[in-house]
Protein backbone atom coordinates (compact mmCIF):
# COMPACT_ATOMS: atom_id res chain seq x y z
CA UNK A 1 0.00 0.00 0.00
CA UNK A 2 1.41 3.62 -0.76
CA UNK A 3 -0.08 6.79 -0.42
CA UNK A 4 -0.34 9.38 -3.71
CA UNK A 5 -0.66 12.96 -2.91
CA UNK A 6 -2.42 15.26 -5.76
CA UNK A 7 0.18 17.61 -4.81
CA UNK A 8 -0.52 21.17 -6.46
CA UNK A 9 -3.37 22.09 -4.32
CA UNK A 10 -2.79 20.24 -1.19
CA UNK A 11 -2.53 22.32 1.88
CA UNK A 12 0.33 22.73 3.58
CA UNK A 13 -0.56 20.88 6.53
CA UNK A 14 -2.08 17.98 4.93
CA UNK A 15 1.42 17.70 3.74
CA UNK A 16 2.83 17.66 7.05
CA UNK A 17 0.17 15.21 8.45
CA UNK A 18 1.29 12.75 5.93
CA UNK A 19 4.91 13.43 6.28
CA UNK A 20 4.59 12.57 9.95
CA UNK A 21 2.91 9.70 9.22
CA UNK A 22 5.06 8.28 6.82
CA UNK A 23 7.73 7.94 9.22
CA UNK A 24 5.09 6.67 11.81
CA UNK A 25 3.79 3.54 10.18
CA UNK A 26 6.58 3.47 7.43
CA UNK A 27 4.98 3.97 4.55
CA UNK A 28 5.44 5.40 1.19
CA UNK A 29 3.57 8.79 0.53
CA UNK A 30 4.46 10.10 -2.81
CA UNK A 31 3.51 13.57 -3.84
CA UNK A 32 2.92 14.29 -7.36
CA UNK A 33 2.80 17.77 -8.75
CA UNK A 34 3.83 20.02 -12.14
CA UNK A 35 6.19 21.70 -9.92
CA UNK A 36 9.22 21.18 -7.37
CA UNK A 37 7.85 19.91 -4.00
CA UNK A 38 10.64 20.23 -0.97
CA UNK A 39 10.25 17.19 1.03
CA UNK A 40 12.14 16.18 4.06
CA UNK A 41 14.80 13.30 3.86
CA UNK A 42 13.17 10.13 4.61
CA UNK A 43 13.31 6.70 3.30
CA UNK A 44 9.38 6.82 2.98
CA UNK A 45 8.80 10.73 1.32
CA UNK A 46 9.33 11.40 -1.81
CA UNK A 47 8.08 13.57 -4.82
CA UNK A 48 7.42 13.26 -8.69
CA UNK A 49 7.71 16.37 -10.95
CA UNK A 50 5.57 16.07 -13.94
CA UNK A 51 5.37 18.12 -16.86
CA UNK A 52 2.76 21.19 -16.77
CA UNK A 53 -0.18 20.67 -18.55
CA UNK A 54 -3.82 20.28 -18.06
CA UNK A 55 -4.73 16.74 -15.66
CA UNK A 56 -0.89 15.30 -16.10
CA UNK A 57 -0.08 15.00 -12.44
CA UNK A 58 -3.57 13.65 -12.24
CA UNK A 59 -3.44 10.99 -15.44
CA UNK A 60 0.39 10.26 -13.79
CA UNK A 61 -1.20 9.51 -10.48
CA UNK A 62 -3.64 6.94 -12.01
CA UNK A 63 -1.34 5.38 -13.85
CA UNK A 64 0.90 4.92 -10.97
CA UNK A 65 -1.75 3.78 -8.48
CA UNK A 66 -2.34 -0.18 -7.53
CA UNK A 67 -5.85 -1.55 -5.92
CA UNK A 68 -5.29 -0.56 -2.34
CA UNK A 69 -3.22 2.73 -2.47
CA UNK A 70 -4.45 5.53 -1.12
CA UNK A 71 -4.83 8.70 -2.80
CA UNK A 72 -5.13 12.32 -1.36
CA UNK A 73 -7.15 14.78 -4.08
CA UNK A 74 -9.87 17.07 -4.40
CA UNK A 75 -10.25 16.59 -7.85
CA UNK A 76 -13.50 14.21 -8.25
CA UNK A 77 -12.06 12.96 -11.82
CA UNK A 78 -9.46 11.83 -10.77
CA UNK A 79 -10.86 10.27 -7.13
CA UNK A 80 -13.27 8.50 -10.13
CA UNK A 81 -10.38 7.23 -11.59
CA UNK A 82 -8.07 5.87 -8.47
CA UNK A 83 -11.62 4.52 -6.96
CA UNK A 84 -12.10 2.47 -10.47
CA UNK A 85 -8.50 1.08 -9.91
CA UNK A 86 -9.57 -0.39 -6.47
CA UNK A 87 -7.90 2.59 -4.72
CA UNK A 88 -9.17 4.87 -1.63
CA UNK A 89 -9.74 8.58 -2.27
CA UNK A 90 -9.49 10.99 0.28
CA UNK A 91 -10.10 14.68 0.30
CA UNK A 92 -7.80 17.35 2.43
CA UNK A 93 -10.82 17.85 4.28
CA UNK A 94 -11.39 14.35 5.24
CA UNK A 95 -14.42 13.10 3.33
CA UNK A 96 -14.29 9.78 1.31
CA UNK A 97 -14.82 9.19 -2.28
CA UNK A 98 -16.58 5.86 -2.58
CA UNK A 99 -18.60 4.21 -5.15
CA UNK A 100 -21.71 5.29 -3.28
CA UNK A 101 -21.13 8.76 -4.05
CA UNK A 102 -18.76 9.39 -6.64
CA UNK A 103 -21.40 9.50 -9.39
CA UNK A 104 -23.23 12.08 -7.28
CA UNK A 105 -20.63 14.22 -6.96
CA UNK A 106 -19.74 14.06 -10.24
CA UNK A 107 -23.09 15.09 -11.76
CA UNK A 108 -22.81 18.17 -9.42
CA UNK A 109 -19.33 19.42 -10.57
CA UNK A 110 -20.43 19.21 -13.50
CA UNK A 111 -23.18 20.99 -12.81
CA UNK A 112 -21.50 24.08 -10.90
CA UNK A 113 -19.20 24.02 -14.24
CA UNK A 114 -22.19 24.73 -16.25
CA UNK A 115 -23.58 27.63 -14.12
CA UNK A 116 -20.05 29.30 -13.91
CA UNK A 117 -19.63 29.09 -17.81
CA UNK A 118 -23.12 30.96 -17.98
CA UNK A 119 -21.53 33.76 -15.76
CA UNK A 120 -23.25 32.51 -12.86
CA UNK A 121 -21.05 33.24 -9.32
CA UNK A 122 -21.01 30.07 -7.26
CA UNK A 123 -18.37 30.87 -4.96
CA UNK A 124 -15.67 28.45 -4.01
CA UNK A 125 -15.26 26.23 -1.05
CA UNK A 126 -14.55 27.79 2.12
CA UNK A 127 -11.66 28.28 3.65
CA UNK A 128 -9.45 25.59 5.29
CA UNK A 129 -10.20 25.21 8.41
CA UNK A 130 -8.44 23.61 11.52
CA UNK A 131 -12.13 21.58 11.44
CA UNK A 132 -11.04 19.96 8.41
CA UNK A 133 -7.55 19.66 9.61
CA UNK A 134 -8.59 17.63 12.46
CA UNK A 135 -11.16 15.49 9.91
CA UNK A 136 -8.20 14.64 7.66
CA UNK A 137 -5.95 13.55 10.47
CA UNK A 138 -8.50 11.04 12.25
CA UNK A 139 -9.71 9.45 8.62
CA UNK A 140 -6.26 8.91 7.79
CA UNK A 141 -5.08 7.51 11.02
CA UNK A 142 -8.47 5.52 11.42
CA UNK A 143 -7.26 3.90 8.05
CA UNK A 144 -3.73 3.60 8.17
CA UNK A 145 -4.57 1.89 11.53
CA UNK A 146 -6.76 -0.89 9.76
CA UNK A 147 -4.38 -0.70 6.88
CA UNK A 148 -1.83 -2.09 9.61
CA UNK A 149 -3.78 -4.60 11.03
CA UNK A 150 -4.82 -6.17 7.50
Amino acid sequence: MQVWVDADACPAVVKEMLFRAARRVEVCVTLVANQYLRTPPSPFIKSIQVPSGFDVADARIVELTEAGDLVITADIPLAAAVLDKGAHALDPRGNWFSRENIAERLTMRDVMDQLRSTGIETGGPSPYSSRDSNTFAGQLDRFLARHRKA
